[in-house]
């Protein structure tokens, strides 16, 4: 990487544009960046890192609040453009911070975007060609170019001496955590938490079987139960030989619980004889009294039927008359019927014969047949004067409809000449009326344009005021958390000048005696230094130095959020324009109102267009109509006269066919209902005379049935029928005391009955007490006996549950042993590690060990070969070891602690490591060759020789077109370096000079 020009704008210290051209510095190989305090010759550096990462080195990290200089125009824009070749491409990046402005017009301010251009030069014809305007497109492009990331560029080409001077005298933990941001060790680090995280794992795995299986000892020691009196194995979660415990235990347990079985089996077998002799006992007393009970209930039940054979011989009587009774049953209901068929018949002959005239009341049935046989053939001769009379009928309103008809239509032909006298004239207001609602729908779309424009120049201008009031108030808050931040700054710097100053007394604090002093290296102290009051110690620097950081990130997010609220407003203004809230919202009222109006014009043009089209059809209708009217009446007089002469024809053939009636129809009724009458009582007439030879031939048969059947007359015989549920009981009565008697016949005959009978009483309930007794010693013994065996299987249950839990502990608890091996051995906290070395302190020991390599071929030079660095292993009182460093000097043999170098060895010293290490870390990336370098100071501290050796060593790095770039103040280096550029410190902003030692 080569840096060709630089040109700065409005950045830092700088107000104007400034411009370095490092080509012209370069020829020379070694060239001076120099001027007074403050003047910005670190902000020189600071504009090469922001160009190519964004963000400046420190605390300020590419906040425009930070970046711009104070010095420059508002008008002016803070910019940063550099030209380099890295990779063999030649490039021009230019930078543009964001920042806040006054407008253009009106009052307030606005927010102009940060930006960033990335132009590349074709090496052919040696024009730029714009490449990216993406911020993420050209942070990716300059950092796979480079291979490194901004911390890395800030320690490999800037070089801050400082730094290394720290790092010299730092503690292990220092060196590794600057070590680590340069050699990206997390992934070791992460290994390391990996191991930490699978031990702690493996551990709660292991702690979680040994509790289950300790878990599973107590379960053993309550199915065990009282009786057992084991004790628990007193080995405690998490040793070796709980396993081992727990299942000896468990086999102790399950021996005992066997044995207590067996006892209870034999018991169970005695109880089992016992209780089989009581029961024989009891089923042979139980057996003799059921069948003594038997025999007296027996002959009880028998002298109960003897004392009841009478009503039993009349019942019999009674079931035989009723069987005789039911073979005359037929006839008597066939009587019943025929005498019920008679009455009815002979009610119905007088309800015929009471309708018909006088003189044939009294006829029989052949006379009544004939009358009604002429009455008919009288009916049959009016049929067609029935039809002529139906027919005048139908003339008659038909001649009524055509009179009906010609009245509508001269009523219809009045109106319709009317309505057409007056359609020209509604004719001509209708296309008017559609007219006006065409213009005013044209004029409706217009306003709703405007109208739309207008609300959003509103909301806009409403969006306007609200961020104006936000933008102040967090210009207010970025003004605030700014003072804070640089009040927590200064603060923390007190405290930490504070601290230096009584760093003496904070040393002595950790001295011991017959131990070397850390500064001195004497064993002696005959008189520390102490803390005087106000003493500030590490902790309170500590806390100082995080409030500040706090505050400057506060500050950070004030910034952020006043950048978005001003971006926004910018956004906004523009939107709404010049004009004031109140001004837009009038006029989008006023717009409103005027499309509201036209609107509910313009919504009349479908119904103005509809009605148009509908009086257009209904005149057409119209004159069709009245020419349809016309017709009609003038055919309708043709169908009157002919319907006239045909009603008056049938008038006259009708006055001789109805009579003395007042129609045709009367008549025909009148004789319709004549012939009904007499053929119906003809019909009665004849149905109450069968009826009655029914009767005769009904009462001969029920007397002939009744004397077969053993009876006087047919009323006993209806007397002792009987009905289906008296027999149905009767029966019952029968069939239930013959039953009753086979049973005790079937009793007595029994010869268990009468042997038992013969016996004394029995006495079954002293047998039942003994039984009694006998079952429950049985079901004592017997559950006695369930217990042991539901304990045995118990105990067997837990105990297969002891040894699957102890197999499956094995495995784990191996694994764990094994894991917590090797995290112990990579966290350095292992015997194992003798020098307890952390993985990522063993890698980055060994990257500290190229580092020193490289630096020792430096430093001797710069000795003149009096020192050299090398790396130790070694521990440093408790800590860990790995990243120990130390300087070994030629002319004593002995190798010392980097921290008793003097200020000049201590200069020297560092830029040799940090010149190694830039060599280390280019190696790391990728090998990029880094043709321009810086030195930040420290060259003060130097006598003449010594810095002509180091300047030698500089000059030495020009080799193969390499040039670089000394950053001091120091007045001898401007006479021993000629090729310089200087930063001028003015009133109005530092400016930049390039020139020589002579000039």
């Amino acid at each position: 990487m080569r840096l060709h020009r630089l040109s700065v704008s409005a950045f830092g210290p700088f107000g104007g544009t400034q411009e370095i051209d490092f080509d012209a510095l370069s020829e020379a190989g070694l060239f001076l960046l120099h001027g007074p305090t403050g003047a910005g010759k670190t902000s020189v550096l600071d504009a090469v890192c922001y160009a190519l990462y964004g963000s400046v080195p420190g605390a300020r990290q590419s906040q425009s609040a930070a970046l711009r200089s104070d010095h420059a125009p508002a008008d002016t824009r803070t910019s940063v453009t550099l030209e380099l070749t890295v990779a063999g491409r030649r490039l021009e990046i230019t930078r543009q911070p964001a920042r806040v402005r006054p407008k253009k017009r009106g009052t307030g301010t606005t927010v102009d975007k940060a930006q960033t251009w990335l132009r590349g030069r074709d090496a052919a014809s040696g024009d730029w060609q714009d490449l990216s305007r993406s911020h993420q497109e050209i942070g990716e492009e300059i950092g796979q170019l480079l291979g490194m990331s901004k911390e890395q560029f800030c320690q490999v080409v800037l070089l801050p001496q400082g730094e290394f001077a720290r790092f010299l005298r730092a503690d292990a933990e220092a060196r590794g955590r600057l070590l680590g941001r340069l050699f990206d060790t997390r992934r070791f680090a992460a290994v390391e938490e990996k191991l930490a995280e699978l031990r702690r794992a493996g551990q709660a795995r292991v702690q979680s079987g040994d509790d289950r299986l300790l878990a599973v000892a107590h379960r053993i020691e309550q199915a065990a139960g009282p009786a057992a009196e084991l004790p628990l194995p007193d080995t405690a979660p998490g040793e070796p030989g709980l396993s081992d415990d727990v299942l000896g235990f468990a086999a102790v347990a399950r021996a005992g619980a066997r044995e207590r079985r067996a006892l209870a089996r034999s018991r169970v077998t005695e109880a089992e004889r016992a209780q089989a002799a009581a029961r024989r006992t009891l089923d042979a007393e139980l057996a003799t009294h059921r069948l003594q009970q038997r025999a007296a209930d027996a002959r009880t039940r028998a002298a109960a039927l003897a004392a009841d054979d009478r009503a039993y011989a009349e019942l019999r009587a009674r079931m035989e008359r009723g069987r005789r009774a039911g073979t005359v049953a037929p006839a008597l209901r066939l009587r019943a019927d025929a005498e019920r068929e008679l009455l009815e018949r002979s009610t119905a002959e007088d309800h015929a014969r009471a309708a018909l005239p006088a003189e044939l009341t009294g006829a029989d049935a052949v006379t009544l047949a004939s009358a009604a046989r002429g009455t008919l053939e009288e009916l049959g001769s009016l049929e067609s004067a029935r039809r002529a009379e139906q027919r005048l009928a139908a003339l008659t309103a038909e001649r009524a409809e055509l009179d009906r008809e010609e009245r509508a239509d001269e009523e219809a032909l009045r109106d319709v000449t009317e309505w057409l006298e007056h359609s020209d004239a509604t004719h001509h207001t209708l296309r008017a009326a559609v007219e006006t609602a065409r213009d005013a729908v044209a004029r409706a779309e217009h306003l709703a344009a405007d109208l739309a424009a207008a609300q959003d120049r509103l909301a806009a201008a409403t969006r306007r005021d609200e961020l104006a009031g936000r933008a102040e108030r967090g210009e207010q808050a970025a003004l605030g958390a700014r003072e804070s931040a640089l009040a927590a700054h200064e603060h923390w710097l007190g405290l930490k000048e504070q601290r230096l100053l009584g760093i003496a007394a904070e040393l002595a604090g950790s001295l011991e005696p017959g131990k070397a002093c850390a500064v001195c290296g004497s064993t002696a102290h005959p008189d520390p230094a102490t803390k005087v009051a106000g003493h500030v110690d590490r902790a309170t620097e500590e806390a100082a130095l995080a409030a500040h950081r706090d505050a400057d990130a506060r500050r950070q997010e004030a910034e952020r959020e006043l950048s978005a609220v001003q971006a926004s407003l910018a956004a906004a203004t523009e939107a709404a324009g010049d004009d004031t809230t109140a001004e837009l919202a009038a006029g989008v009222e006023q717009l409103r109102r005027e499309h509201a109006g036209v609107r509910e014009r313009a919504a009349g043009l479908h119904s103005a267009q509809e009605a148009l089209a509908h009086a257009g059809d209904e005149h057409t209708r119209r004159l069709t109509e009245r020419e349809q009217t016309r017709t009609r009446i003038a055919s309708r007089q043709a169908g009157a006269d002919r319907l006239d002469r045909e009603r008056a024809e049938l008038s006259a053939e009708l006055a001789d066919a109805r009579g003395e009636a007042d129609s045709v129809a009367s008549r025909a009724g009148q004789l319709e209902r004549r012939a009904e009458l007499l053929t119906a009582a003809a019909d009665a007439v004849r149905a109450a005379a069968d009826a009655a030879q029914r009767l005769k031939d009904a009462d001969a048969r029920l007397a002939d049935a009744a004397y077969r059947a053993g009876f006087d007359t047919p009323r006993d015989a209806a007397d002792a029928a009987l009905d289906d549920a008296t027999h149905r009981e009767l029966q019952h009565r029968i069939d239930r005391r013959q039953q009753e008697e086979a049973a005790i016949r079937a009793v007595l005959a029994e010869d268990e009955t009468l042997a038992a009978e013969a016996r004394p009483p029995a006495d079954p309930a002293t047998a039942r007490s003994r039984a009694d007794t006998a079952d429950r010693i049985l079901r004592d013994t017997v559950s006695a006996d369930d217990a042991a065996a539901r304990r045995c299987t118990e105990l067997d249950r837990l105990s297969a549950r002891a040894h699957t839990e102890a197999r499956q502990l094995g495995p784990l608890r191996a694994e764990y042993d094994r894991v917590a091996r090797l995290a112990s051995l990579a966290a350095g906290t292992s015997s194992e590690n003798e020098r307890r070395m952390r993985l990522e302190s063993y890698v980055l020991a060994a990257r500290l060990e190229q580092v020193a390599a490289a630096a020792t071929a430096r430093l001797q030079r710069m000795s003149a070969g009096r020192y050299t660095l090398v790396h130790s292993d070694d521990r440093a009182g408790r800590g860990r070891s790995g990243l120990g460093l130390h300087v070994v000097d030629a002319w004593t043999g002995r190798e010392r602690d980097t921290a008793t170098l003097s200020g000049g060895e201590t200069f020297f010293a560092s830029l040799a490591l940090a010149l190694g290490l830039a060599d280390v870390v280019t190696d790391e990336t990728g090998g990029v060759r880094l043709d321009t370098l810086f030195i930040d100071e420290g060259f003060g501290s130097l006598d003449d020789q010594t810095l002509d050796e180091v300047l030698d060593v500089l000059d030495s790095l020009r080799e193969r077109d390499r040039s670089v770039g000394i950053v001091s103040h120091v007045p001898d280096l401007r006479r021993r370096v000629h090729t310089q550029l200087e930063v001028v410190k003015e009133r109005d902003g530092s400016s930049l000079r390039h020139r020589t030692a002579t000039s």
